[in-house]
């Protein structure tokens, strides 16, 4: 990187250090008092004590004593105070004209269309979680060599599903979720496996979203088939049965309008919201100019930054919508005695995040700018065009659990710290916001944002992203599916007591 620091806005009363600065250097008219890491926040104006803190043009905070240029602006003197009130709705809403692309995809009976060409085998309840796991065991790459066209056989366990409430928020997530995975595009079979006396039971589950056994989902109960060898066995005949019209299918050419992409970012850092983010953002608008849907979630990740999403709001009922989501989880983090700002964690932190709405800003960026035109539950089917808000927690692979659930057909993940996340039957496409991170840990990125650093711009990186997206789609490997990420990574949420 040729520059030392940057000053993302002229309003901002911080720069960020684009590499370690030593006491003594100058950053624009302040001087360097202290060593700063880089990635962090060197005050390049005066700011009182009880004053905003302001970066990319944004308050981020406020003084909690006295800073002085050239001072390291962190936990010592930053601390977090949100303003609200700032948004009106819909006067940020921009289109981007109208595009054509295409990928080649496994299109569905239904109409809908995957990126990918798995069996799937899930679970009602974690004591099925060993029998689906040994069912999916049987079917190595030794054994599909018949079946070029299938991507694999994989097995899902959660948690959950039994000792919990019979109704209420924690049954429907975890319903929605099963139920979300069982229709996915990137699944051509499903086998569901129960134990028999859960909570969870497998009837009320597929009556919850009109699902019914057929040739492409199975059935298939522990204790009704004599137990945990006779299930095995069964579980593997009724795979057999799917595998060949799973190897039937085939990519034909579609529109890129079929594609669902799922936005998340983890172990972010100071480089986050001005590389990877945005440029995800810019690729964002891309794909929604091609008729692509996006879903944005992890709801404690917006939290202070949600006014740039209202001002994108397609409608009143739409920010309300959101500002209610919002209010609920300041009320579920109050009843578990913590706060919002409690969410950057140790490895934000030591990467330069100081505050919940330093690390939202760079959070919404990942969304681009176009309108936002749904806020849904989590889990819950994406029907809406373009940008829709799922509710979800900030842990990364629940909330992908859920952004795949609702219909996320590829991944998107910005990470400056290094997170080694990866998902199936949807593919994750990992963007690394600076240089370091993408050398370091090179098998685990897929594209390195930080040549915006050195003059790219976020529009060039976005097509950059844009074009990967559609190789992703086409068949191209990601990283994580290359180390064989995604089984272990399905984290439904389900929050509620446990009895």
């Amino acid at each position: 990187m040729e520059r030392a620091w940057l000053i993302a806005d002229a309003s901002d009363s911080v720069a960020i250090a684009l590499s370690a600065l030593t006491a003594g250097g100058a950053v624009g008219d302040a001087i360097v008092r202290s060593p700063i890491p880089a990635g962090h926040k060197v005050a390049i104006k005066a700011v009182a004590k009880g004053q905003p803190v302001i970066k990319l043009g944004h308050a981020i905070g406020v003084a909690s004593a006295d800073i002085a240029p050239g001072d390291h602006v962190h936990d010592h003197n930053l601390a977090f105070a949100r303003e609200t009130g700032r948004h009106e709705i819909g006067t940020a809403i921009r289109m981007p004209p109208a595009m054509n692309a295409q990928f080649n995809g496994f299109v569905r009976p239904d109409g809908r269309v995957g990126t990918r060409n798995y069996i799937g085998i899930l679970t009602t309840v974690n004591c099925s979680a060993t029998v689906a796991k040994r069912i999916a065991a049987h079917f190595t790459p030794d054994r599909l060599t018949s079946f070029p066209n299938v991507d694999g056989v994989v097995a899902f366990s959660h948690m959950s599903g039994c000792g919990m409430a019979k109704s209420g928020l924690g049954i429907d997530n975890l319903r929605r979720t099963i139920a979300g995975y069982t229709a996915h595009p990137n699944f051509a079979g499903v086998l569901l496996v129960g134990l028999g006396c859960e909570v969870n039971q497998l009837d009320p589950l597929l009556a919850s979203a009109a699902l019914a056994e057929g040739e492409g989902l199975r059935l298939l109960g522990i204790q009704n088939s004599g137990g945990t060898m006779a299930a095995i066995e069964a579980g593997i005949a009724m795979v057999e049965a799917m595998l060949p019209a799973a190897n039937a299918c085939s990519r034909q050419p579609v529109s890129a309008s079929h594609l669902t992409i799922g936005l998340q970012c983890g172990a972010s850092d100071g480089y986050s919201a001005l590389t990877a983010n945005p440029a995800l953002g810019a690729a964002v608008d891309l794909l929604v100019a091609a008729g692509g849907r996006v879903i944005l979630s992890e709801t404690p990740e917006i939290y202070g930054a949600e006014d740039l999403l209202l001002n994108r709001a397609a409608s009143a009922e739409v920010a309300e919508n959101l500002v209610r989501r919002l209010e609920w989880w300041e009320g579920y983090a109050a009843q578990n005695g913590a706060d919002l700002d409690n969410n950057p964690s140790p490895g934000n932190k030591a990467g330069g995040i100081t505050t919940i709405l330093e690390k939202s800003l760079g959070a919404v960026a990942k969304s681009g700018s176009t309108p936002l035109n749904a806020v849904i539950d989590y889990a819950e089917p994406v029907i809406a065009p373009g940008l829709t808000f799922m509710d979800s927690p900030g842990y990364d692979p629940c909330s992908a659990t859920g952004q795949i659930a609702g219909g996320a057909n590829l991944i998107c993940f910005t990470t400056g710290r290094g997170s080694v996340f990866g998902s199936i039957p949807a593919p994750t496409i990992k963007l690394a916001s600076n240089p370091e991170l993408a050398a370091h840990m090179a098998g685990d990125i897929d594209i390195d944002c930080s040549p915006i650093l050195s003059g790219t711009t976020l529009g060039e990186m976005g097509e950059v992203i844009f074009n990967h997206i559609l190789a992703t789609a086409n068949g191209s490997r990601t990283c994580s599916e290359a180390l064989g990420f995604g089984e272990s990574e399905w984290v439904p949420w389900v929050p509620g007591a446990m009895f």
